[in-house]
């Protein structure tokens, strides 16, 4: 038998990542508000050029801003 969540087409990060919200969303206000703020988590990444680091920047963020570059 195949695992129910590979049968639904979802990958295992997208399993875990709906599994633990739904874990999240059940505890009480003070443990969830605690819980919720563990499960945030933010991605930078900076552009090397010449052995030089350029800025900082968010991967959300130039996602965003390459989506709305791309869709114009």
């Amino acid at each position: 038998m195949a695992f129910a969540w590979k049968a639904s087409g979802l990958t295992y990060n997208k399993y875990l990542s709906v599994a633990a919200s739904v874990v999240r969303r059940s505890l009480k206000d003070t443990q969830r508000l605690a819980a919720e703020k563990r499960g945030v988590s933010e991605l930078r990444f900076a552009k090397w050029n010449n052995g030089k680091q350029g800025d900082n920047k968010n991967v959300a963020d130039a996602n965003a801003a390459a989506a709305a570059e791309a869709s114009s």
